[in-house]
């Protein structure tokens, strides 16, 4: 644990600090109806984590606690907004989008269940995979998806009686395909999650 925290105080750390600080910040405009705000925050959310990275890699200010940040930070964001949707559309007056809401359950589930096992493997001096192309691309689509449903989504939309709000139809195919790449980023970190129980207890 002394090692995660050797040369913590990088550009990225703080990038993902930021994203775990904006959620209950998100989770509070949107709550109070705050559009713009929530979204600004939602965006913001998103962005950096688009540039944690990047700059890590490009300024190699890669570090051990920021292979834990990063998808802490991620998870929570997901969780967060798949709570709050879920909630959001299991109270709409729409009897297809109240049936429809479980479908947030997905990514809750599916990130709950990485945090258990992440949390075990860092008991157990194992290191949780970073995260692969599956992974970044389920993220991207997850964000773009999210936001647009916040922003614009029928019932939920902050924006759209301002603006236009998204179809029905459209907005369903684009939570299933944004949870078919969850499942598909999930399976992808499940080969080396074993490969790492496999070793640790073959040696004993």
């Amino acid at each position: 644990m002394k090692g995660l925290f050797k040369g913590c105080w990088t550009i990225p750390n703080l990038l993902s600090l930021l994203r775990i600080i904006v959620i209950p910040i998100f989770a509070y405009f949107f709550i109070k109806g705050e559009a713009v705000l929530a979204i600004v925050m939602l965006a913001l959310s998103g962005i950096s984590d688009f540039l944690d990275g990047k700059i890590a890699r490009k300024f190699n200010q890669v570090s051990d606690l920021g292979k834990v940040l990063d998808p802490v930070a991620d998870k929570l964001t997901q969780i967060t907004l798949a709570v709050l949707l879920f909630v959001s559309f299991n109270q709409a007056s729409d009897e297809m989008l109240k049936a429809f809401s479980w479908v947030f359950l997905v990514f809750i589930v599916k990130e709950l269940v990485m945090v258990v096992f992440g949390g075990i493997m860092l008991l157990l001096n194992l290191r949780p995979g970073a995260a692969e192309i599956y992974g970044k691309v389920a993220t991207f689509a997850f964000y773009a998806i999210m936001i647009l449903i916040v922003a614009f989504g029928p019932e939920v939309g902050m924006l759209r009686e301002a603006m236009f709000e998204l179809p029905k139809t459209l907005m369903m195919i684009l939570v299933v395909v944004s949870a078919i790449l969850t499942l598909v980023a999930f399976v992808s970190y499940l080969p080396d999650t074993f490969r790492q129980f496999k070793e640790k207890f073959s040696k004993k």
